[in-house]
């Protein structure tokens, strides 16, 4: 017996060039959706055929589709009306929407021109813009006004609308590594451990790593350490809240020995436990294995 796919969440962002629709998509990765930005109207029946494919796993799925031609209408217009007589999609239309005085500022701070008066005055070409999107902002199932929205508060009411459970986007991500093998370039925090007795001193400790108990015990014996896990979780119940309240949806913390393998894997794991009872967390040792390959 074939099993039938369950229906598919499909959210298309449309709108005011100006309007906030890259942090929109943002904020729809943040919910877990997968995401294309600027897909063209007349590629979006076969996205859909691709879509309803029997090995597609997807279930909710946003697309940022930018109008800027008539014949672009006519397509997109064809295709929502094969949705509504589709069951394998859920189709939601966002609409982003701005006053002009607002758009003609953000145009103006970002010295860019408008797509449909490159050249010209912002101004002209956000009103024959507008005047091509009102058939669709009609069709449109949520509009949000962004005139007097920032970033983060779109962010925020985007989240608050469309998230489908009760539970907290930001996360926190531990991450341990070795200098020796550079720095991680996502990091948003670094703190450098080095300056801790190294295990890799110690011969009976030196083969194994921070994820066994007889490193993790040595590390955290001394005094020094002690300290540092003192201040480095009064800096984090600090910092943490500040950076989830600025709408930040995953903040990654790297701690560097110089191999990766005892002292940024010990505290890692400590630092993990302790902020999980407040947030989600999840955690990396990237250099872990490192020394065993060489």
């Amino acid at each position: 017996m074939t099993k039938q796919r369950s229906e598919t969440k499909l959210v298309i962002i449309t709108g005011m060039s100006g309007a906030g629709k890259t942090v929109a998509i943002q904020s729809f990765e943040d919910l877990g959706y997968y995401c294309v930005d600027n897909l063209p109207p007349t590629l979006l029946p076969k996205f859909l055929e691709l879509m309803k494919d029997s090995t597609n796993t997807i279930q909710k799925v946003a697309l940022v589709i930018d109008l800027r031609a008539r014949e672009f209408f006519d397509s997109l217009f064809d295709s929502l009306d094969a949705l509504s007589d589709e069951e394998s999609f859920d189709e939601h239309i966002l609409f982003l929407d701005a006053e002009d005085e607002q758009l003609v500022s953000r145009y103006k701070e970002t010295r860019r021109s408008h797509p449909l008066a490159v050249g010209d005055l912002p101004l002209k070409g956000i009103q024959q813009e507008r005047l091509l999107l009102d058939e669709l902002k009609g069709r449109a199932q949520h509009i949000i006004d962004t005139t007097n929205l920032k970033p983060k508060e779109l962010r925020e009411k985007i989240l608050k609308t469309y998230s489908e459970e009760e539970q907290e986007v930001f996360s926190v991500h531990m991450l341990s590594f070795g200098f020796k093998y550079g720095l991680p370039i996502d990091a948003d925090l670094v703190f450098d451990v080095r300056f801790l007795p190294n295990p890799h001193y110690v011969p009976n400790l030196q083969p194994l790593t921070g994820l066994n108990a007889d490193v993790s015990s040595y590390v955290f014996k001394w005094s020094d350490t002690q300290k540092f896990q003192e201040k480095v979780l009064d800096l984090l119940e600090f910092m943490l809240p500040l950076y989830k309240k600025e709408g930040k949806s995953q903040l990654v913390i790297a701690i560097g020995c110089t191999g990766g393998q005892h002292r940024s894997v010990a505290l890692s794991e400590y630092f993990a436990k302790v902020l999980s009872q407040d947030y989600i967390t999840h955690i990396t040792h990237r250099d872990i294995d490192k020394r065993k390959g060489q």
